[in-house]
């Protein structure tokens, strides 16, 4: 089962590609594959020092470049010796390069839609045959429990569509939440205004349970890392959180 690992803004080895090429100002078409190469490999390096896995992917990646950065030697060999000139080793990196932007401008179209229904909700189908004769609507008369009954039943139907509304509003409420990246930059913030801080302190600004669960893992997450030492003298007692400037 392959392991997916996401560097940053880049979520592929050919993310990474495309950001170096448009950086560096380069033609797809013409890519200057020597340069490329070393850049590509200072990214690969810098994240292995930070002991950071690196998918497969990345490092087939890196071995293509490499490659092609050995062959790209070749032709100015062979046209000393009189030998003809081979394809340009850049060719099938460059259809790869160009099918994988088109992919990718579609999977952001994609987002966008998903994100434009995910702000609709329906109205639910209303049954009407009780009230409709043969397609057309005529004066009613009816008793005085039928007329109760009725009514009840637009009352139930009323009901399920505010229900469906709360659920949409709820589940946007959820979207919209604060996650653990956003936490993180909070601790940050108040470790720049006080060289130490109280978990209490923190914990003062949550809303609810959800908030301070998530602002826990951040803690963790900055632990886990190396920016932060907690701290406690005693059992019970206040935590304490410092930062560790690197």
């Amino acid at each position: 089962m392959s392991y997916k690992v996401k560097l940053e803004i880049f979520e592929g080895p050919f993310d990474l590609l495309v950001y170096l090429i448009e950086t560096s100002e380069m033609s797809i078409y013409d890519i200057r594959i020597s340069e490329i190469t070393e850049q590509y490999l200072e990214y690969i390096n810098e994240y292995e020092s930070r002991d950071i896995e690196i998918s497969a992917e990345f490092l087939v990646l890196a071995a293509t470049l490499i490659e092609i950065k050995s062959k790209m030697l070749i032709p100015g060999n062979r046209e000393v010796l009189g030998e003809p000139e081979t394809e340009d080793p850049r060719k099938d990196l460059v259809e790869k390069i160009i099918e994988y932007k088109k992919f990718k401008k579609v999977a952001e179209l994609l987002d966008i839609k998903e994100d434009s229904y995910l702000k609709r909700w329906y109205k639910p189908q209303e049954d009407l045959a009780d009230y409709n004769n043969n397609g057309a609507f005529d004066v009613l008369v009816v008793e005085p429990d039928k007329f109760i009954e009725t009514f009840k039943l637009f009352l139930e139907r009323r009901k399920k569509v505010e229900d469906i509304q709360r659920h949409y509003e709820k589940s946007a409420k959820i979207r919209d939440r604060v996650g653990i990246k956003d936490k993180i930059k909070v601790i940050k913030q108040y470790l720049k205004e006080s060289v130490k801080i109280s978990f209490g302190e923190i914990m003062a600004d949550c809303e609810d349970t959800y908030e301070v669960a998530v602002t826990f893992v951040a803690m963790l997450e900055m632990m886990k890392s190396g920016q932060i030492i907690v701290k406690q003298k005693t059992s019970f007692g206040e935590i304490l959180i410092e930062g560790i400037n690197k």
